[in-house]
C-alpha cells in the first residue's frame, strides 16, 4: 500500500469518527427538544430550566471528546496539509444526504480549532461558507403540516391543528379557545377573507418549549397573501391547558425570538427547514439569531461572524470606543454601521471591582443559562477573533494597548482579539433619559424598575443598578447589559441599616456596621439612583418598593419555596383570559 493510498484511508477514517461525533451531539439535542415536552406535560418547571443548562453545555463537551478522541486515536494534530484537505473533501462526502449538514460543518470547525493552530483556519481546512445547501432536505416526520378548510370548516381545522400535536393533558375547554382564536382573528382581519384555491394553513410539526410554555406556529396562505401566526399554549392553575391568545403581528411574533428571552427547546430533524419556515414569518429577524434561538447557539454564532466579515468587506467606517459612561471592567467598542456591541474584559479593573477575569466569565457564562425574562441581552462569545487592523480608529487602538493589551495580538495586517463577548446594541438608559420628553421618562423608568422586579422574580439580582447598566430597545422595552455583578437572589443577603450608636456617627465616611461580601442594603438606593429630580418622582410613583427590603426578602422567600413566576413575552391584555373575561364570567353565572 503506497503513502497516497494510506494517507487516503486515514483521512476517511478521520471523517466518520468525526461525523460520528458530530451525529452523538445532535442526537442528544434532539433529546432535549424530546424531553422538553415530557417536562411540559408534567409541569415541571425547574426540569425544563435544569435541561436548558445541560443542553448549552453539551456542545463543547462533545467537541472535547471528539478531538481527544481523534487525537489519541489518529494523531489528528500532527497531519500534514494534504491529509488535511484529503479529509474536508471526504467529511463533505458524508454530507450529501445528511439532514444536518450545517451544523456539521460548524461541528467540523469546532473540532479544528480544538486540534490545529488558528494560522491554519482558512478556506483549505475549514468551512470558512456553506459546502452542502440546506435547500429542499427532505424530514420525517415532514417540517411542517398542511391544513385546508375548505374541506372542514375553520373552526374544525383550527381544532385539528392543537389535537395533533397530541398532549396527554387534557385541555379546560378547546372548544371556548377555539372560538377565542376565531373571534380575534376576525376582528384582526374585519372579517374572513374570500378563500382562494390554494387556501390552507401550515403549522410546524414541533411544539416550541420555553419556560412553562408551549407555542405553536404558522401561517395562513390564502392566494398571494401569507398571515402568520403563533399560539402560546399554557397549563392553569388545576394543571389542565389552555390556549393563551393567538398572535398575528409579525413583529410580537419576532419578539418572542429576542435574544433577551431563554433559548427553546425544539426536537427538529431537519433544523434548517424550521430556520426557512420561520424566515417565511419574520423577514427581518437574521438567520443567525434563528438559530441561536432554537438552542443552536454555535452554529448561530457562525453564521453571525460570516454576516459580520461581509458587512467588513461592504463598508468602510472604523470601529470605535462606545458612546457613553466607560466601565470599570468592561471595554466597549462599536462599529457605527452594525448594530452590534463588542466587550472585551480588561486587563485591570476599578479599584472598586473585587473579582478576577475568571469571574467575570462565569457571570456571562451564567446569563445564558438562566431565564433572562426579555430582562437581559444575550452575548456571543468569541475567542481569538480577527479583525482587520485598519478598521480600528487610534483612539481606540490607544485604549486597546493601555487597557486591555494581554487580549491583543498583530498578526499580518489583522488584530486579533484573543477573547470578545458581542451584544446587540441598545441605547443606554442614562442617555436615552437625557433626552428624553417627560412622558418618555416616566414610561422609561417604569420599564427599568419592571426590569429589576422580573429578574428577581427570576432569582437574579443585577449587582450595580446604575441607569448606565440598561439599555432601551426599538421596542422601548429596557434590558439589563452588564453582568459583572450579578448574583443569584438566593445568594445575596438584604439588610436593614441598623441605627447608629450615636447621631453623630451617620456623618462618618465609614459605616458604623459590618458589610459582608453579599451584604446589600437597598434603602441606600435611592442615594445613587434618584439624584436626578425628573427621575426620582416617577420612580417613587412605581417602584417604591424596590427600596425596602421586605420586597426583596419576599421575593427570596418565593424562589426558595421553589415558585416559578409566570412571564409573558407579549403583552398582558392580549390573553384570552383578559380579552374574553365578560364572557367567561357571564358562561360561569350561566
Amino acid at each position: 500500500m503506497d503513502i497516497s493510498t494510506v494517507e487516503n484511508v486515514l483521512a476517511r477514517r478521520i471523517a466518520e469518527a468525526m461525523i460520528d461525533g458530530f451525529n452523538r451531539h445532535y442526537r442528544l439535542i434532539r433529546h432535549y427538544g424530546q424531553q422538553a415536552r415530557v417536562l411540559f406535560e408534567a409541569a415541571d418547571w425547574k426540569g425544563v430550566h435544569n435541561a436548558v443548562r445541560e443542553r448549552i453545555r453539551s456542545y463543547d463537551d462533545r467537541v472535547s471528546e471528539t478531538a481527544k478522541f481523534l487525537a489519541a486515536s489518529f494523531g489528528a494534530a500532527s497531519l500534514d496539509d494534504a491529509t488535511w484537505q484529503q479529509l474536508k473533501l471526504l467529511y463533505i462526502g458524508q454530507l450529501i444526504n445528511h439532514k444536518q449538514p450545517e451544523l456539521a460543518e460548524t461541528f467540523f470547525n469546532s473540532v479544528c480549532s480544538k486540534i490545529l493552530h488558528r494560522t491554519y483556519f482558512n478556506n483549505d481546512y475549514i468551512f470558512a461558507r456553506p459546502a452542502v445547501s440546506t435547500e429542499y432536505i427532505q424530514s420525517y416526520p415532514p417540517t411542517y403540516r398542511s391544513y385546508y378548510p375548505a374541506q372542514h370548516g375553520m373552526r374544525q381545522t383550527i381544532r385539528q391543528i392543537v389535537v395533533d400535536f397530541d398532549w396527554q393533558r387534557p385541555f379546560e375547554d378547546l372548544d371556548r379557545d377555539v372560538a377565542y382564536i376565531m373571534r380575534t382573528a376576525s376582528k384582526r382581519f374585519g372579517g374572513w377573507p374570500k378563500a382562494e384555491a390554494n387556501a390552507q394553513i401550515q403549522v410546524l410539526h414541533s411544539a416550541f418549549y420555553r419556560n412553562k410554555g408551549a407555542y405553536l406556529f404558522g401561517k395562513a396562505i390564502n392566494g398571494h397573501r401569507e398571515y402568520a401566526f403563533a399560539v402560546p399554549v399554557l397549563h392553569t392553575p388545576e394543571g389542565q391547558l389552555v390556549l393563551d391568545t393567538i398572535l398575528l403581528d409579525n413583529w410580537l411574533i419576532s419578539v418572542l425570538f429576542s435574544l433577551s428571552r431563554a433559548y427553546f427547546m425544539v426536537d427538529m430533524e431537519v433544523p434548517s427547514g424550521y430556520v426557512q419556515f420561520l424566515r417565511s414569518l419574520m423577514p427581518s429577524k437574521p438567520t443567525s439569531e434563528l438559530y441561536t434561538m432554537l438552542g443552536l447557539g454555535k452554529q448561530g454564532k457562525t453564521l453571525f461572524f460570516r454576516d459580520l466579515k461581509h458587512h467588513l468587506r461592504h463598508s468602510q467606517d472604523q470601529f470605535i470606543i462606545a458612546p457613553g459612561i466607560a466601565g470599570l471592567v468592561m471595554l466597549v467598542f462599536t462599529l457605527p454601521s452594525y448594530p452590534y456591541v463588542f466587550k472585551m474584559i480588561k486587563d485591570v479593573f476599578g479599584a472598586s471591582k473585587e473579582m478576577d477575569r475568571a469571574t467575570v466569565k462565569r457571570k456571562y457564562l451564567l446569563v445564558k443559562q438562566v431565564d433572562r425574562v426579555g430582562r437581559m441581552a444575550d452575548t456571543l462569545e468569541f475567542s481569538h477573533v480577527a479583525l482587520p487592523r485598519k478598521r480600528f480608529s487610534a483612539e481606540l487602538l490607544a485604549a486597546l494597548n493601555s487597557l486591555a493589551p494581554s487580549l491583543i495580538e498583530e498578526e499580518g495586517e489583522d488584530l486579533v482579539i484573543k477573547h470578545l463577548y458581542i451584544e446587540r446594541r441598545l441605547t443606554p438608559l442614562n442617555m436615552y433619559l437625557d433626552t428624553a420628553t417627560p412622558a418618555e421618562i416616566d414610561h422609561a423608568v417604569l420599564e427599568y424598575g419592571n426590569a429589576i422586579k422580573e429578574l428577581a422574580c427570576a432569582n437574579i439580582f443585577p449587582g450595580d443598578m446604575l441607569w448606565k447598566n440598561f439599555g432601551v430597545t426599538r421596542y422601548n422595552r429596557v434590558v439589563f447589559y452588564d453582568y459583572d455583578e450579578i448574583e443569584y437572589m438566593t445568594d445575596t443577603h438584604f439588610r436593614i441599616i441598623p441605627e447608629a450608636p450615636y447621631p453623630e456617627m451617620e456623618m462618618a465616611s465609614e459605616p458604623w456596621y459590618s458589610v459582608g461580601r453579599h451584604d446589600v442594603f437597598p434603602e441606600e438606593f435611592a442615594r445613587f439612583l434618584l439624584g436626578s429630580p425628573k427621575v426620582r418622582s416617577a420612580f417613587l410613583k412605581y417602584h417604591r418598593a424596590l427600596l425596602n427590603v421586605k420586597f426583596w426578602q419576599t421575593a427570596q422567600e418565593q424562589i426558595r419555596a421553589g415558585h416559578v413566576e409566570d412571564f409573558f413575552p407579549y403583552p398582558e391584555e392580549l390573553r384570552f383570559c383578559h380579552s374574553f373575561a365578560a364572557n367567561r364570567l357571564d358562561a360561569a353565572a350561566g
